[in-house]
C-alpha cells in the first residue's frame, strides 16, 4: 500500500466532490448527532484514506480519530456501514454496547432524507 504524498495526485484518484462530498457530509453529522447523544467521541470523517487500495482507515492522535473512507464508485450501504463501525471502533466499545450503538447510528442515517435520492 503507498501512501498518497500530494495534493495533486489525491484529486486525481477519487477525492469526493459533488453530490457525493454533501451526501457523506450530511451523513457525517447525523452519525456524529447520534453518537455525541450516547456519550461517544465522534471521529473526524473524511474521505478518501490517505493509503492506496483500503476501503476505510482509522487514524488515532491522542483521544481523537479520523475515519477516512473511500466513497467514489462504492455503494452507499458500504460507505455507511464504514462509517458506523469507524465510531465503534474509535470509541474501543466493547461488543454488547458496541451492538447497541451500531443499531442507534444505523437510525440516525435510515432517516436521512439522502438515502432515498
Amino acid at each position: 500500500m503507498e501512501r498518497r504524498d500530494d495534493r495533486s495526485r489525491r484529486a486525481d484518484t477519487g477525492r469526493s466532490e459533488g453530490p457525493g462530498a454533501i451526501r457523506f457530509a450530511e451523513a457525517a453529522r447525523s452519525i456524529g448527532r447520534a453518537a455525541r447523544l450516547r456519550g461517544l467521541e465522534v471521529p473526524t470523517f473524511r474521505s478518501p484514506p490517505g493509503l492506496e487500495g483500503v476501503q476505510r482507515t482509522i487514524r488515532r492522535r491522542g483521544a481523537s480519530a479520523t475515519v477516512s473512507v473511500v466513497v467514489r464508485g462504492r455503494p452507499w450501504g458500504a460507505v455507511l456501514a464504514d462509517m458506523v463501525e469507524g465510531v465503534a471502533v474509535a470509541n474501543q466499545l466493547d461488543s454488547r454496547r458496541a451492538d447497541t450503538v451500531r443499531a442507534a447510528l444505523w437510525l440516525a442515517v435510515d432517516d436521512e432524507p439522502a438515502l432515498a435520492a
